[in-house]
């Protein structure tokens, strides 16, 4: 699946570990701590950053790893909109805020590339239509040493997103 061994070598990870350390500790002085319900929000959604980039390691296929690490960078784009109210409510400081969105930030941004390449396919970086997606995606069941697969990865790094499903509808055809 993933070029990493275990999940404690991916990077956006240890990045995650590091946030979520820090929510814990911001989160546990002063007034924020009596505010239980960001506190515990922001807590669930560092927490499910560093989870969900776990469990997709996990997962037997890249596409679902590609997935896991969408769902991670949605959390952590939710932790950054919380992290303003902790803000706006003077719970933090602006450093603090701007260190930990900014780590965020690189999270996310692993996550949204990782997912592109991660796919295999190309698919994401490609731009296809719907229909060109699941032409794509019925193709790649058939197996990477299918010669229609083969032939359609190629045509799809070739030729635009239509003329791309046109071929491909023909091979589906085959």
């Amino acid at each position: 699946m993933a070029t990493f061994k275990k999940f404690e070598d991916i990077q956006a990870w240890q990045k995650a570990r590091e946030v979520t350390k820090r929510v814990y500790a911001l989160s546990n002085r002063g007034e924020f701590a009596r505010d239980f319900s960001l506190r515990d929000q922001m807590k669930r959604a560092s927490v499910s950053v560093m989870a969900n980039i776990a469990e997709g390691h996990g997962r037997r296929s890249r596409l679902e790893f590609a997935n896991f690490l969408s769902i991670a960078r949605g959390s952590a784009i939710e932790l950054q909109s919380h992290l303003y109210v902790a803000l706006d409510m003077n719970y933090i400081g602006e450093t603090e805020f701007t260190e930990t969105y900014q780590m965020l930030d690189e999270v996310s941004r692993f996550g949204a590339d990782r997912a592109r390449r991660t796919d295999g396919s190309d698919r994401y970086v490609l731009g296809l239509s719907p229909t060109g997606l699941a032409c794509w995606d019925q193709l790649s069941r058939r197996g990477p040493d299918n010669p229609l697969s083969r032939r359609s990865r190629l045509w799809a790094r070739r030729y635009s997103s239509s003329e791309f499903q046109v071929r491909c509808n023909a091979d589906l055809r085959e």
